[in-house]
């Protein structure tokens, strides 16, 4: 899907600069990808903070393959 967003440079040189991507593409893949981890392992440790270790084997299952 092709998206136009506006992105400040400087963020973006810097970003670039840390990762290994060559492409801005590929760089902004990885930070979804990692964004999504993140919110992933938060809500699982919300859960576990919460003491709500009901969680059935598929979402166990689905929070690993996420991240």
């Amino acid at each position: 899907m092709r998206t136009l967003i506006d992105i400040d440079d400087e963020l973006l040189v810097q970003a670039m600069g840390v990762s290994k991507r060559k492409t801005k593409k590929a760089l902004i893949h990885d930070a979804l990808e990692e964004f999504i981890r993140a919110r992933y392992r938060e809500e699982l440790i919300e859960r576990l903070g919460e003491g709500d270790f009901n969680l059935t084997l598929e979402e166990l299952a689905e929070m690993r393959k996420n991240g």
